[in-house]
């Protein structure tokens, strides 16, 4: 069976929760048989691969510009996918779902998968969020079948648009952990083990991340009025697509408050960062099932996190999640985790094991459930 899938920038190495979604399925679904290509956005892939783990790779342009890059991308795709004869559309995002009806009328069969309610971002405007609500609209209307990642998604389009035939929970997954260390690396970054909070995520409005570092100013400014310093740091891993006012003021804040920042970062680094953080924090609004939250608890460590659906969806204990914006409760959760010892905790994975999503999703493209 012939897959094309589109609405990812592109694997491997690309940031993003869809990339990673798509750079850890897809190569999956190829050793199970499946004949996998993915389109990529040719201005975020460099490396001129043609092929890779199974998958092949396929580099259509599009401008960079983030109203309507996805759009014309996933046009050109539906277009590449019919001419090399497809059997299967996987349609990435609400975004891209738009052009949902054009691939069904082309007369391939399309698998959308739903990752979020896109149009909650900050970083859209008025015009963008309509057509973001309209593309979710079409997906989940003239789709063969959906994939939700979390059963808020799955309710939402049973509420929205009455459907649930056709309509299949699986959950974003998580690979075993590179449990390791880096020294170098934390050498130059000037951090210690067990001695930093890490955040890790896109450098957009909606992950909040001006409210982790307002939080963390707070915290040792009161270390500094009682000459207290616990030696703590704050690591920002991450960086964003299209540099803009929040991104830069983002940065500018982080500088002034001692916050580092390592850029976008993979491998052995980012590993390393995981195995040894004191917490992991996602603060954000608006999320799907976040991949990096996943992260973080295969490996164990200790998680803050916003009670926005998602994040709740997830089950923490109760300690572990903060009000949404409140920067000062996000403080106090700070403190505590300072003032305890380093732990790691075992976390329940089993439902977002890789290997079984994969098979759930060669399920749907059979026509097996």
């Amino acid at each position: 069976m012939k897959i094309v899938v589109t609405g990812t920038r592109g694997i491997p190495n690309v940031m993003g929760g869809v990339e990673t979604h798509c750079e850890e399925l897809f190569p999956r679904m190829a050793r199970r048989g499946f004949d996998v290509t993915v389109v990529r956005r040719s201005d975020y892939v460099k490396d001129g691969l043609k092929e890779w783990e199974g998958v092949k790779l396929v580099d259509i342009d599009s401008p960079k510009r983030k109203s309507f890059e996805a759009i014309i991308h996933t046009f050109r795709a539906i277009n590449e996918a019919k001419r090399m004869g497809a059997d299967v559309v996987h349609i990435h995002a609400i975004g891209p779902a738009l052009l949902v009806p054009y691939a069904r009328m082309l007369g391939m069969r399309v698998v959308f998968t739903h990752h979020g309610p896109d149009y909650d971002r900050d970083k859209w405007g008025m015009a963008a969020k309509v057509m973001l609500k309209l593309g979710e609209r079409m997906g989940c209307m003239f789709a063969d079948e959906v994939i939700v990642i979390s059963d808020v998604i799955r309710n939402l389009i049973k509420r929205k648009y009455g459907r649930t035939s056709h309509v299949h929970l699986i959950y974003n997954g998580v690979s075993r952990p590179e449990v390791c260390d880096y020294p170098e690396y934390f050498s130059e970054l000037g951090i210690e083990k067990g001695k930093y909070i890490l955040g890790m995520c896109r450098f957009v409005p909606e992950k909040n991340l001006h409210h982790l570092v307002a939080a963390f100013a707070q915290v040792k400014a009161e270390e500094l009025r009682g000459k207290k310093d616990s030696g703590i740091r704050l690591v920002l891993a991450g960086d964003t697509d299209f540099e803009d006012d929040y991104s830069r003021g983002l940065k500018e804040m982080a500088r002034k408050n001692g916050v580092i920042l390592t850029g976008f970062i993979k491998g052995k680094k980012l590993h390393s960062l995981l195995t040894n953080c004191r917490a992991y924090c996602l603060p954000s609004s608006h999320e799907g099932l976040p991949i990096a939250l996943l992260e973080a608890m295969s490996y164990g460590v200790r998680v803050v996190v916003s009670d926005i659906p998602a994040n709740l969806e997830v089950g923490l204990a109760d300690g572990d999640y903060f009000p949404v914006g409140n920067v000062e409760a996000l403080a106090e959760k700070l403190k505590g985790v300072i003032g305890q010892p380093v732990r790691r905790i075992d976390y329940d994975m089993a439902k977002y094991d890789w290997e079984k999503i994969a098979d759930r999703v060669a399920e749907v493209y059979r026509g097996e459930c």
